[in-house]
């Protein structure tokens, strides 16, 4: 038989007529029929469901930190997921800037540049050579 501690015991002695009831209402399992066969005083099942609703808090909110902790483990990868994806799209403004570059010194564009190249200037380039 599970025996309230003494800080809860005078928790429920404090605890108003409604909240008495209220309590009383979400007792659930074995302690609202030992309650009712008169095992138990009202005192200390309240007594008890007060500390029972309170290991549930605290399970509740170390469950929730966890989840918290996952969510946020997970979340930093998408970040420089972000970071990596933007450097993708500035890639092709730093291809415009060395084409600039070249065509300014008149130097022959490299490779890396040519293969920038849509599919149809290439297709249109091929079609020049065969005429």
């Amino acid at each position: 038989m599970k025996m309230s501690s003494p800080e809860y015991l005078e928790q429920a002695k404090k605890l108003s007529a409604e909240e008495q009831e209220r309590l009383l209402s979400r007792m659930a399992g074995k302690l609202p029929r030992r309650l009712q066969k008169d095992k138990l005083s009202k005192e200390e099942a309240l007594a008890i469901q007060l500390e029972i609703e309170d290991e549930q808090l605290h399970e509740w909110r170390a469950r929730m930190h966890a989840i918290k902790a996952k969510s946020k483990a997970e979340a930093e990868p998408k970040v420089k997921a972000k970071s990596a994806k933007q450097a993708v799209e500035e890639a092709p403004a730093a291809v415009k800037a060395a084409v600039k570059k070249a065509v300014a010194e008149k130097e022959p564009v490299t490779s890396a540049v040519q293969k920038t190249d849509s599919p149809a200037k290439k297709v249109a380039s091929k079609k020049k050579t065969l005429s």
